[in-house]
């Protein structure tokens, strides 16, 4: 099986990277921009419709609130950019908000923002390839006939991208990136051209259509919630912004100063393409639904159930470029690659997050380990895993996806800002210089308006969206936090439970005595080299151990066993229900019962094989053993391997290949080179609980009759 996996794993993956080639995967501004602001930049591509799409609930009349609405996210937004460069300045390490939140606020502040990011970082990854699905899927219809294939399709394609490393992935995302934003750049300026200047009539492909309202002549408290429900959606233009605070340390030196520039190239972009997308929407007179085929209306008619709502940002382009035009079909191509490549942001933030958690012991330790190109191999394998279930739940149907959306992002948003605060409080209690202290003072100005900002547009969130989905990603957040939690008991007490005393204790006290079992079936090469082995231990006794399942094959064993005269006593025991396993296992308990003091060596003679085949027909009996054996204290497991002929094609083939490994294997150190042969042994009370195997025996441990 390895050897099947090699050969894929070579041509997708790559190379394996040196520890110390990481520095040549550090990123300078112009990739690092594509690579953690791809999803704060593409969701101006979905976002604006999101606005016109909850507006729509009260009609047409609403539209003319939609500038206001723009206004409103453009502010948070420059308010959230303005606040996360005081956190990359501050905790450039990478941790990001989570680290923020637990140096300040406490660690369960801290496990409640990983939760929160967690989340949105999966519901990224699903909302942005859903969205790009149906993108792409105005131009060519069958992605949208198979939109789940072809969405877990891209899904699996960006996981084998960013296994070959931040670097390489990042140069390949670049270049869609650009062009989308250059496209969506001389859409507003030829659209602005052409309105104020050549003073021509642009339509959008809907513009003749009416919309049905759902609740007509709203006022009052019901009109400022749907307000506040069409600002919420419109937020969804920040989610992404925190993943360059997690990124601080891809960036190359002066790393702080390098990721805050990005930051605030990005929010200027972001923002200045979602004001133009919308005022652009409003001119060319684009009308979406929230359930169009009942509420959009053509000549009298509603379109009905086979109607495909193309988003705003398509609706724009043509009416600006014209449909077909080459600038048309290259806006429409670049926004469905962004909108994919908007997934990467997530791809980058959630493997690093993953690997400083399970650093702090909140998750299992294999995602602290990096994989063979240097990127977070077993955290990219997640996220990928949990996005493309959510993908296959919600249909890759990005209007239901999205109502999941922000909420993650906004509680880490709002609790880092809050311990930013705390952070500057803290130094300026201390601090004596007064021009730092001007510095420290204007912000904690900014984060504590940034603060108030994000708070109360949780709030919002969390009252508009709620019912309408939001309430699954708090699901998901408590179902993080309880399993971060756990994970985390799990290891302190382990942790606690094998920590090594000061002074002496039952484990660092010799055994009285240590007695040896030997288990046999018959005679034959692996028997006489696990006797020679269990001889060379020189212990206080040596037995060798048969089970007596077959009184013929038994009587046939003891005469041979005396013909040549071993020097070792043989014991049978009888198994009246012919297992294996059970008369072992409580004889070595006996032996334990009797002398609690004394060490018990079980010595299992084992077959090493080469193909894959062979397993299932050796060993199986010897698995079972250890096994159980390994959950009794005082019992000590030793594998004895023989190495078949066939084993010989297996060695030739690890020497081939010893240099690879599966992306994400545990890597915890320098390379060792050299590999003993030789007996394998494991303690029953291993702290690990892992055994040694060697390999496979003649139907069972070569030690116990069939």
């Amino acid at each position: 099986m390895s050897k099947l996996t090699d050969v894929p794993k070579r041509i997708l993956i790559g190379r394996a990277l040196r520890s110390d080639r990481l520095g040549e995967t550090l990123l300078p501004k112009r990739v690092a921009l594509p690579v953690f602001a791809s999803d704060p930049l593409s969701s101006v591509a979905y976002a604006p419709g999101e606005v016109l799409l909850v507006l729509s609930i009260a009609g047409l009349s609403a539209y003319h609130f939609s500038p206001w609405i723009a206004l409103a996210v453009v502010v948070l937004m420059f308010t959230v950019v303005a606040s996360y460069r005081q956190n990359v300045h501050a905790y450039p390490s990478g941790g990001g908000d989570y680290e923020v939140a637990t140096t300040n606020l406490g660690a369960k502040a801290g496990l409640t923002v990983a939760s929160a990011l967690l989340v949105d970082y999966v519901l990224t990854v699903a909302v942005s390839i859903a969205s790009g699905i149906e993108n792409l899927g105005s131009a060519v219809p069958f992605v949208v006939e198979h939109k789940v294939a072809c969405a877990v399709g891209v899904v699996v394609l960006l996981t084998v991208m960013n296994l070959r490393g931040v670097k390489e992935s990042g140069k390949l995302f670049a270049i869609p990136t650009y062009v989308f934003v250059t496209g969506v750049f001389i859409m507003i300026a030829w659209g602005a051209f052409r309105g104020l200047v050549l003073d021509d009539t642009m339509r959008a492909p809907t513009a003749d259509y009416q919309i049905k309202p759902e609740h007509q002549g709203l006022a009052g408290f019901a009109l400022v919630f749907l307000l506040l429900r069409a600002f919420s959606s419109g937020c969804a233009a920040l989610t992404g912004v925190e993943a360059i605070s997690n990124g601080v340390p891809a960036f190359r030196k002066p790393k702080s100063r390098n990721a805050a520039t990005t930051l605030a190239l990005m929010g200027l972009l972001a923002v200045t393409m979602f004001c133009g997308i919308i005022v652009l929407a409003l001119v060319t007179d684009v009308r979406m639904a929230e359930n169009p085929a009942v509420d959009l209306v053509h000549n009298g008619v509603a379109v009905g159930a086979d109607y495909v709502q193309n988003p705003v940002i398509t609706q724009v382009a043509e009416a600006v470029f014209g449909k077909g035009s080459f600038l048309f079909l290259i806006l429409a191509g670049a926004t469905a690659l962004v909108l994919f490549l908007a997934a990467n942001t997530a791809y980058n933030g959630f493997p690093v997050l993953g690997s400083i958690l399970a650093q702090d012991r909140y998750l299992p330790r294999q995602l602290h380990t990096r994989g063979d190109r240097l990127a977070f191999s077993n955290g990219i394998v997640l996220l990928a895993g949990a996005a493309t279930l959510l993908i296959v739940i919600y249909g890759a149907d990005s209007t239901r996806l999205i109502q999941l959306y922000i909420v993650g992002v906004f509680v880490s948003f709002t609790l880092s800002q809050i311990g930013m605060v705390r952070h500057w409080n803290r130094h300026l209690a201390t601090e004596t210089d007064q021009a730092k202290r001007r510095h420290m003072v204007r912000s904690r100005a900014i984060n504590a308006f940034g603060a108030f900002f994000t708070g109360l547009v949780l709030v919002v969130v969390l009252l508009t969206k709620f019912t309408h989905g939001a309430w699954v990603a708090l699901l998901g957040m408590v179902i993080f936090y309880a399993t971060m939690t756990a994970i985390r008991k799990h290891y302190d007490r382990v942790a606690d439970e094998i920590a090594a005393p000061e002074g002496p204790s039952d484990d660092s006290v010799r055994p009285s005595r240590v007695h040896s079992v030997v288990l046999i079936s018959k005679i034959h090469r692996p028997t006489l080299r696990a006797l020679a082995y269990a001889k060379l231990m020189r212990s206080d006794t040596l037995e060798a151990l048969t089970v007596n399942v077959d009184p013929t094959e038994t009587k046939a064993l003891r005469a041979e066993w005396e013909r040549r005269g071993i020097p070792v006593p043989l014991k049978v025991l009888d198994s009246p229900y012919r297992e294996i396993t059970r008369p072992i296992i409580e004889y070595v308990k006996s032996l334990r019962k009797e002398s609690p003091r004394d060490a018990v060596s079980v010595i299992i003679p084992e077959y090493v094989v080469g193909h894959w085949y062979e397993h299932l027909l050796h060993n199986q009996s010897a698995l079972r053993l250890k096994g159980r054996l390994l959950f009794t204290p005082g019992v000590m497991v030793t594998s004895v391997p023989y190495q078949l002929e066939s084993s010989e094609a297996a060695r030739n083939r690890a020497r081939k290949r010893s240099e690879w490994n599966a992306p994400g294997s545990v890597r915890r150190g320098p390379a060792e080179t050299g590999a003993g042969s030789g007996a394998s042994a494991s303690g029953g009370s291993g702290s690990d609980g892992s055994a040694g195997t060697s390999g496979k025996s003649s139907g069972g441990p070569s030690g116990t009759k069939r």
